[in-house]
């Protein structure tokens, strides 16, 4: 497994541990106390690394190209799914995929973006970045899901809408800011879950809900590191320091009340474990159904815009 720059020292003790196992079922060698005791160590390491980093260190984890994406998580908790496509006006942003599955049992409306596994599939997915038609698929949908009364749950994870002159052309700022006003006003019970990156008006036109969660190394930020960076020092190298200042990581969030719980992941990420990540998100995201669907549709819109309306502060 190549690693994360900082994740180095547990890729090279990975790698010796390997090999001393290859070693030895190869050899009549008995290396069994010197394999565990290097696994000891690795365990160690782990933790130590993984309970102290960096605010730009979990974005890197958050861009992982192993990270399950939004179709790994139906594909491990859904049942039944169709997907459905497109806006009605264009054509289909498959940089958004969504449609009608079944969790726990029960019918739900399902959407988040969607990345690539490799070049030809980044490219039909737009790295996750998407276009107008994407955002207008996603309240299409969520119309759907109010006329059929069924809960709606969307999966966060690009870097930002894509930014392109024929994506502005087309109301790229409009489409977003239409699925804002429409969302507080969706009459059904809404979790919104940052899988992996949370960028910029391209996360926000998926994210209001009654709850938001964070992925434990998901980052949630009004522009990316570099993007800060670019801006604030003239230079995208500074993309660490711009991550400390954003306040972007879900602990930093959570404090500051944008939003309502961390999903535990996996020590070093969920791609390190996906079917653990998936089983923490699937609890997380029950439990939050089941306390929503009793709430009185008319006390669920009021709270949800209280929730929105109480974050930051401000003086009149």
């Amino acid at each position: 497994m190549n690693g994360l720059d900082f994740e180095k020292p547990i890729v090279e003790l990975e790698r010796k541990i390997q090999e001393l196992k290859s070693f030895t079922s190869n050899k009549k060698i008995d290396l069994g106390s010197e394999i565990k005791n290097l696994e000891d160590k690795l365990s160690k390491l782990r933790k130590e690394i993984y309970s102290s980093l960096s605010a730009w260190q979990r974005v890197q984890i958050a861009r992982h190209p192993k990270r399950p994406y939004t179709q790994d998580y139906i594909s491990m908790l859904m049942t039944d799914f169709i997907e459905l496509h497109g806006d009605r006006l264009f054509y289909d942003d498959q940089a958004i995929v969504g449609g009608v599955a079944k969790f726990n049992g029960n019918k739900i409306m399902i959407m988040g973006h969607q990345k690539g596994r490799d070049t030809k599939e980044n490219l039909k997915r737009n790295f996750g970045c998407a276009h107008p038609e994407g955002y207008r698929k996603v309240l299409r949908l969520m119309e759907i899901a109010q006329r059929f009364n069924l809960p709606i749950v969307t999966l966060i994870d690009t870097p930002g809408a894509y930014p392109g002159v024929d994506a502005e052309e087309r109301g790229q700022a409009q489409a977003i800011a239409t699925n804002l006003r429409e969302m507080i006003d969706i009459a059904v019970p809404i979790v919104v879950i940052v899988i992996g990156e949370g960028g910029s008006g391209g996360a926000i036109g998926l994210g209001v809900g009654d709850k938001v969660c964070l992925l434990e190394n998901s980052y949630y930020s009004v522009i990316s590191p570099e993007g800060c960076a670019s801006i604030l020092w003239r230079s995208s190298a500074k993309a660490p320091e711009a991550s400390e200042t954003l306040k972007l990581t879900a602990k930093d969030l959570l404090n500051l009340g944008i939003i309502d719980e961390i999903i535990p992941e996996p020590l070093g990420g969920a791609h390190r474990d996906p079917e653990k990540a998936a089983k923490n998100l699937g609890e997380t995201l029950k439990r939050n159904l089941d306390d929503l669907i009793k709430i009185p549709k008319d006390r669920l819109l009021q709270l949800r815009y209280e929730k929105f309306r109480k974050m930051g502060i401000y003086k009149e």
